[in-house]
């Protein structure tokens, strides 16, 4: 068998018959399939009436190769069914061939959903196959010579009674993920994989930071990051370090001083209460904190610790001037594995702890979320082959570095990757933000929709005219804040999905391809979805009141797997135990995954009450009221539904509210019928009005669930 081809789940080749359909299939991955499949009767089963390329259409009309065609508008699929059974007798196997299509680079599915549809209804036994091309998915720093050709990743058989397009698409989800999770390069390590990315593109990529107007290229910046590792090593003998710094030049060197430290960085939410800060502290066990003067001045209510456990970073550099010159050239002249033994990197294993971050503690106290080399890793290659950014692109970063997005997506993605990057510490000043997209044409934007609404109000339309892609998380994108932001600007914000937990990213809305001449176009955004799945990621769901299985086409709660789902919580099993299950994460987040793959977040399992059995999702519930209020161009968030407690239906629905009068239960009443006219159930409608003087939010932008908690039962 031919040395480009890799496979997985080999044994879930059945030795009877069945319909394979494959994710996608080229004229080259026809021919090694057929090598798998050596010895077995092959039929190839095509759509009437589609394109193919050439080389595929003269294969298939060669003598000794059989092909079968049927027609999409044939109203008896079973009856083809039938027919095709007789070219599976004895072990032979039919396989799905499709047409011409219009697709993103890296996407693992070239079918839509109308053709599994068909398929599944011929009755036949299906044999789910993931295919991959891993030159499409690999990171900057991989040996793109040591990759296989072509990746064969064979599902369980799913029997004739159990097919339907939810089953195929969970299936291909499955083998996806077996084949990503077994690549090499998962079992380096982050400073590894740094100095690979720097090495190879260290010299043209650059950080442009917004506070002081500097520019510097990423080698300079790992040579100031390994001297500083020495400091750090001198410092502290624990294994993680706290470091409090906004995004840029002084936040990147601190935390690649870290790990190049052989340590773990803990980038503290300073932005949170004294109480969760403090547990932060306590839970990462750090003594040593890196931060700077102007910082600590500008913070003055953080609860700081003594000057004796802070390193100064703007005092420190300068000190070692000659040593950051020295390893700026010898990062330079030296080869990776002479730096990894110099640094005392070689023992590092993909699983060990990489990154020590904390959930935001929007319904508690924060946990404490160790993500692995594996996970970082994994979660770069993810996003970056998703995303698929030129070298020569720029990335704003302004999120927070104690946020997962602004941890991978602008920290470490960049430095892997080789992507410049420009920052500034906060994601609210919208006005300089505008200016710096503007002056260095960044390419990519992330952003909340609480950010976005800060655009509209400050920010003139060509200022963002060199933006290729807006991307929003932690909250629901609002349909009409999507399209005021594309009226005024031209770009269409797109909404992905992530958690701290899952390093973070799992899905995104990207623009649809450009449409190849008559070749159907495999859609990749669409509206009010968070997207299709990134690379790797497997997906089932659980009936949200039962914890049974359930399709994934239907609502239910969320669990995913891959090489980018972290282990467990920091030293606590039992919060670990109630969101992972061999190996398997909770999410804890309810939606479905519609027939093209694209999945719909209906809220988190916290933001659902149960009223008299059935789960009513507060997050539907405010949409409709924002609505019903004309709130959808407030810039800021007017309205939280929450849950209060109710003696007949266990739970009922309250409104926080900043509109309301001194007539708001009378307000409130109207509400609830208005809101019913609209078609709303009336045990979905609030109960009662709460009015608040602000909207509880976190610092990240989201709702903060917990202080609306609090809010509510102190007026219920």
């Amino acid at each position: 068998m031919s040395k480009t081809i890799e496979i997985h789940g080999e044994n879930n080749i059945p030795n009877d018959g069945a319909l394979v359909i494959p994710g996608r299939l080229d004229f080259n991955q026809m021919l090694l399939l057929e090598q798998v499949f050596s010895g077995r009767k092959i039929t190839w089963l095509c759509e009437e009436n589609v394109v193919f390329d050439d080389s595929v259409r003269s294969y298939l009309e060669q003598d000794g190769i059989t092909a079968v065609a049927f027609s999409a508008d044939d109203q008896a699929p079973d009856l083809i069914g039938k027919t095709l059974e007789a070219n599976i007798n004895d072990g032979g196997l039919i396989i799905y061939l499709s047409g011409l299509v219009s697709v993103r680079e890296g996407e693992c599915r070239h079918l839509h959903a109308a053709n599994i549809k068909q398929l599944c209804a011929l009755g036949l036994p299906v044999l789910p196959l993931a295919v991959a091309k891993p030159v499409e998915l690999a990171y900057s720093p991989e040996n793109l010579n040591r990759l296989p050709g072509t990746i064969f990743s064979f599902a369980p058989i799913l029997p004739s009674k159990s097919v339907s397009v939810a089953a195929w698409q969970e299936a291909i989800h499955a083998a996806d993920e077996v084949w990503f999770s077994a690549r090499a390069f998962l079992n380096e390590s982050l400073p590894v994989a740094i100095l690979n990315g720097i090495k190879k593109n260290g010299s043209t990529a650059s950080l442009f930071d917004g506070t002081d107007d500097t520019t510097t290229s990423f080698d300079k910046l790992l040579g100031a990051a390994i001297a500083l590792a020495g400091v750090i090593k001198k410092e502290t003998k624990k294994r993680r370090v706290g470091i409090l710094l906004p995004p840029g030049k002084g936040g990147m060197i601190a935390n690649l001083a870290v790990v190049f430290a052989g340590k773990i960085p803990v980038n503290i939410n300073f932005t949170s209460s004294q109480s969760a800060i403090h547990s932060s502290i306590r839970q990462s066990g750090v003594d040593k904190f890196i931060t700077a003067d102007p910082f600590v001045r500008k913070a003055a209510s953080f609860p700081w610790p003594p000057n004796r456990d802070l390193i100064f970073i703007e005092r420190v550099l300068p000190a070692i001037k000659n040593k950051i010159i020295r390893w700026v050239i010898l990062s330079k002249v030296l080869p990776t594995t002479l730096l990894i033994k110099i640094l005392g990197l070689s023992d590092i294993q993909g699983d060990d702890e990489a990154v020590l971050l904390f959930t935001s503690g929007s319904s508690g106290e924060p946990k404490g979320v160790p993500l692995t080399h594996r996970n970082v890793l994994a979660n770069v290659c993810q996003f970056g082959c998703k995303i698929q950014l030129r070298h020569q692109a720029k990335i704003l970063g302004c999120l927070p570095l104690f946020h997962s997005f602004g941890s991978t997506v602008t920290l470490w993605y960049p430095c892997i990757e080789g992507i410049n990057l420009i920052t500034y510490p906060s994601p609210l000043e919208t006005k300089r933000l505008a200016e710096l997209i503007s002056m260095h044409s960044a390419n990519l934007l992330l952003s909340t929709p609480t950010f976005l609404r800060g655009y509209m109000r400050r920010v003139k339309p060509n200022q963002l005219q060199s933006l290729d892609y807006v991307i929003t998380g932690a909250e629901k994108l609002p349909d009409t804040l999507a399209e005021s932001f594309h009226k005024k600007f031209g770009i269409l914000p797109m909404e992905g999905y992530g958690l701290t937990e899952t390093a973070p990213a799992t899905n995104v809305n990207l623009p649809d391809p450009a449409s190849e001449g008559d070749a159907p176009v495999i859609h990749t955004n669409r509206r009010g979805s968070v997207g299709k799945f990134l690379p790797g990621i497997a997906v089932k769901m659980t009936h949200p009141a039962t914890g049974e299985p359930c399709p994934i086409d239907k609502q239910g709660t969320i669990w995913l797997r891959g090489a980018n789902v972290f282990p467990g919580y920091l030293d606590n099993r039992k919060k670990t135990d109630d969101v992972i299950t061999d190996g398997w994460f909770n999410t804890g987040d309810i939606g479905r995954v519609d027939e093209d793959g694209f999945l719909f977040i209906e809220g988190r399992l916290s933001r659902f009450s149960k009223i008299g059995g059935e789960m009513v999702p507060h997050e539907t519930v405010e949409a409709a009221i924002i609505k019903l209020l004309g709130l959808d161009d407030e810039t800021e968030r007017r309205i939280a539904v929450v849950g209060i407690p109710d003696v007949q239906k266990g739970e009922a629905i309250a409104l926080l509210t900043t509109v309301c009068s001194d007539t708001y239960q009378q307000e409130c009443i109207d509400l609830r019928y208005k809101l019913m006219d609209t078609g709303l159930p009336s045990l979905w409608c609030p109960k009662m009005f709460i009015p608040a003087e602000q909207i509880p939010m976190l610092a990240s932008g989201k709702l903060d669930i917990k202080g609306c908690q609090e809010l509510a039962r102190e007026h219920a």
